[in-house]
């Protein structure tokens, strides 16, 4: 490898932002946008050295997601189309902070560490989100690939699904799917089509629904492919992108998740299903008004019970022998728990918060189902779980051709907020149901979920994949004993906090019996982060 250019545009044009400390956390790093730009450039090296390293294409995806549009960040993106290997989290820092003048050593001891071919070609799969700082920080990035000698493959404007979809492609010879933003279109749109055939609507089923694009890239995507999919789903677009709205601006999936109401933008039109992606369109979130106007949420817990009892039915009919599992995380809401084990009897897992996590767990099964409440998640399905479908396939049975079918309208590479879309919808309509009788399956306890501002998130530390507090440690000796209160004791109350891996904030989650008292629990919980924790601002109330 040449270092020349590295320095020299180090010298020129990528300085060190002198006052900024960054840290490669669950989803990459993420901040202000002004703050990024040397970031990105050196992002492009570390993605160059990692693919020398892999011998495989690496992944660089230039967004911050559900984040306000004055953010961005980036995050590496493995041969398999899985988040960057952890032990990298640290080299991916140690870069990110490096001094000028060191940043050639600080690669050149990354290189020998970890005994790279540094004559190993390296290529970059590149993708960016519509943010109005994504067009500077790429030109970044990718001048920090070619800096040191790495081939850049441009994807363009693209959701973070079909980045993570053409690194899997590149990889693999394409037998996953052709690796083209194209080719992820259609072979969504031709397995929905398969699955879903055309008529649209039956007696409860409706084939209408409205879709909230969160003026991001999820509304270009769907602009895209909505033509393809209109035999068999009528699709009416709102905060596509296109207009005078802001990203993530009170409306797509994170809104409508956190603060459990109707997205602007968006018609309140009673009994259609509103589907919400987020900025980079990894999320999904269901949601719709009733007859009286009241507003009903739909998140991942529910997406999740769906497709863990439809993929059990499908495997009891096909009569294929394959261990089937669900993992939540500690924000699943406790109802959805009690339902997926007792009514669906599947086995449920709790990981901690972030996709890699939920990714690693599901593979200990043959099809695993993973969703956080967000509404980012997937179905994984082993080679194993793959040869017996398309073995009994083969064999003439109906049910296993329809299950193969359903893989490939499943993103398996990662959270697929259009792809999710596509089989939520293929099982409503299979399943003959309404919105609301989907809603009907089970309950929710109600819940609140909120941030308390403290002035350094990192002294939150949390064990039990998440649900208890390490330190401070007389934070959760206060919360059980808040739980154990006569308030609370008969309440089927449930609370945590933990750090966001995002933000300088602590995200509290509560769930009671009533609303009154989820409201109750979750103002009680922050006042006690807020004071053991070195809250900043008003306390609150």
């Amino acid at each position: 490898m040449d270092f020349q250019s590295l320095e020299k545009l180090t010298a020129e044009k990528y300085k060190k932002h002198a006052s900024r400390t960054f840290n490669y956390g669950t989803a990459g790093f993420r901040t202000k946008a002004d703050d990024l730009e040397t970031v990105l450039f050196r992002m492009g090296v570390l993605a160059v050295v990692r693919s020398k390293a892999m011998k495989a294409h690496i992944g660089m995806m230039i967004t911050a997601s559900h984040n306000p549009a004055c953010d961005n960040g980036v995050k590496i993106v493995d041969p398999r189309g899985e988040m960057m290997a952890v032990a990298w989290e640290e080299h991916a820092t140690v870069l990110a902070n490096a001094e000028d003048l060191q940043l050639v050593a600080s690669v050149q001891q990354l290189l020998q560490q970890e005994n790279i071919n540094q004559q190993q070609p390296a290529i970059v799969v590149v993708g960016r989100d519509t943010r109005p700082s994504s067009d500077v920080l790429h030109a970044a990035a990718v001048a920090g690939v070619r800096a040191v000698g790495g081939q850049v493959v441009e994807c363009g404007v693209v959701t973070t699904p079909i980045l993570h979809y053409r690194v899997v492609c590149a990889n693999d010879g394409g037998s996953y799917g052709t690796p083209t933003n194209e080719g992820y279109s259609k072979k969504l749109a031709d397995a929905f089509l398969k699955l879903q055939g055309t008529g649209g609507s039956q007696s409860r089923y409706s084939s209408e629904l409205q879709f909230d694009g969160a003026n991001g890239v999820g509304g270009c995507q769907m602009s895209i492919m909505a033509p393809s999919l209109a035999a068999a789903l009528t699709i009416t677009q709102y905060n596509d992108g296109k207009g005078d709205g802001v990203l993530n601006y009170k409306c797509g999936a994170d809104h409508v998740k956190t603060t459990q109401s109707w997205p602007g933008g968006v018609p309140a039109t009673a009994g259609t299903r509103c589907v919400s992606v987020d900025g980079d369109a990894d999320r999904v979130i269901y949601s719709f008004l009733d007859s009286n106007g009241a507003f009903h949420l739909l998140d991942g817990d529910r997406i999740a019970t769906l497709i863990a009892g439809y993929l059990k039915q499908l495997l009891t009919r096909a009569q294929v022998s394959l261990k089937l599992g669900l993992i939540q995380t500690a924000y699943a809401n406790g109802a959805s728990t009690q339902y997926i084990n007792g009514t669906l009897g599947v086995p449920v897992g709790c990981a901690k918060t972030g996709v890699k996590f939920l990714h690693h767990m599901a593979l200990d099964y043959d099809i695993g189902v993973y969703f956080e409440a967000n509404g980012h998640g997937t179905v994984l399905f082993s080679d194993a779980a793959k040869k017996s479908i398309r073995e009994a396939a083969a064999a003439g049975n109906s049910v296993a051709e329809r299950l193969c079918s359903v893989i490939d309208v499943i993103n398996e590479t990662v959270g697929d907020a259009i792809s999710d879309m596509l089989l939520v919808e293929v099982i409503l309509k299979e399943q003959d149901w309404s919105v609301e009788d989907w809603n009907k399956q089970y309950t929710d306890l109600p819940n609140r979920l909120v941030k308390v501002l403290v002035a350094d998130r990192s002294v939150i530390s949390t064990t039990n994949a998440e649900r208890s507090c390490v330190t401070p440690a007389a934070l959760q000796p206060a919360i059980d004993n808040l739980l154990r209160s006569t308030e609370f004791a008969t309440a089927n109350a449930r609370a945590f906090c933990r750090p966001s891996g995002t933000e300088d904030v602590v995200r509290v989650y509560a769930e009671a019996s009533t609303r009154e008292l989820a409201d109750s629990l979750s103002t009680k919980v922050s006042q006690l982060v807020f004071d053991h924790a070195g809250g900043v601002g008003a306390r609150p109330k």
